[in-house]
């Protein structure tokens, strides 16, 4: 098995106008999705969502811009750590995510694996 990150841009909690009815629903799919990796064994660590607040550092003089993305589409909203077998399965597992909903998307990442 092997471990791999997935990285949430975008999706329902970068929606203006989202009410608090329709954001703790479409959290509580987040949960559910969640808690199915868990109990099929594929869930390792769960990040917690991020603020929209931020910072970015960027460029060899090191310039500080506020906000992390000039588009909420690009925003990093999350990550979660998970265990599957191959890059194949992990991305399968990734569609069921809820970021679709709201046209989000999911990065997945293989995590290196330093050896002793």
């Amino acid at each position: 098995m092997a471990k791999f990150m997935y990285v949430f841009r975008g999706g329902g909690l970068v929606v203006k106008g989202l009410s608090p009815a329709d954001l703790g629903a479409h959290l509580g799919k987040w949960t559910a999705w969640i808690n199915e990796l868990a109990k099929a064994g594929h869930n390792e660590v769960h990040g917690p969502p991020l603020q929209m607040a931020g910072k970015t550092v960027r460029g060899s003089d090191r310039q500080i811009t506020d906000g992390p993305f000039a588009e909420g589409k690009d925003l990093v909203t999350g990550t979660l750590v998970v265990i599957a077998e191959s890059l194949d399965e992990a991305t399968k597992l990734a569609l069921g995510c809820p970021v679709y909903e709201f046209d989000g998307s999911v990065e997945v990442r293989p995590i290196f694996e330093r050896e002793g």
